[in-house]
């Protein structure tokens, strides 16, 4: 029942990005979500490898809408929540079509540590599905703190500290399916409704601006009760 649910709130949502631009989405959720920032820029590019040592660039994530985050397995606190609220967003939209438009990447800041083995247990253990997941680590011939470098460019750090542990904030990024760094959510406190109706966005690639205020309130109102 829920997973018929949720495929027809993507039906209703799939029209509501036919009917209004993605401008026109960005402009809501800048107003109904403090969390979300528009970036618009080139995705900074990485060549990594998968816990398989599969190599992965950037461009192999063309074609594919791709939410992106940093963790290191180690963390406490932080990481394993935003693992969860990933996961969450995950669950939804694998729940719809979108599932195979869509790449959840996880890339470890701590690659000394985040072992093959490691690696392949994290996700479960955080409920992440590994048919659209991917988890990725610096390749052996690049530096310890490769992927941290990579998070810098991404606009945040992971100090690391004598301890092992490291001092970082929450940002999950969105990257469209050219491999444009689109937005950002922060923290962990956004609504993860509106993470997947901006997926949804850029995984129906409209541009139009033609919208109807009135309706776009209705719409909204009820996809967000859907979801």
């Amino acid at each position: 029942m829920k997973s018929w649910t949720v495929t027809l709130a993507l039906a209703v949502t799939v029209s509501v990005a036919q009917a209004h631009s993605l401008k026109g989405l960005e402009d809501q959720l800048g107003d109904r979500e403090q969390y979300f920032q528009v970036v618009e820029k080139q995705a900074p590019d990485f060549a990594l490898r998968d816990a398989e040592g599969t190599p992965i660039k950037l461009s192999d994530l063309r074609g594919k809408v791709a939410v992106l985050h940093f963790i290191y397995t180690q963390c406490p606190d932080l990481c394993p929540l935003h693992a969860e609220k990933i996961a969450e967003v995950q669950a939804m939209i694998n729940r719809t079509p979108m599932k195979d438009q869509v790449r959840f990447v996880t890339i470890t800041t701590d690659p000394m540590h985040d072992t093959v083995d490691v690696m392949r247990a994290y996700g479960p253990t955080h409920g992440l599905d590994p048919i659209n997941w991917i988890f990725l680590t610096a390749r052996d011939d690049q530096d310890e703190d490769a992927t941290r470098k990579l998070a810098e460019r991404f606009g945040h750090t992971f100090t690391k500290a004598d301890d092992g542990y490291q001092m970082h904030g929450v940002v999950t990024h969105v990257i469209d399916r050219e491999g444009r760094w689109r937005a950002n959510f922060h923290g962990l406190k956004f609504g993860s409704t509106n993470l997947v109706l901006y997926v949804n966005a850029l995984v129906n690639d409209h541009d139009r601006h033609d919208v109807a205020p009135a309706t776009e309130r209705s719409l909204w109102s009820r996809l967000r009760e859907i979801f």
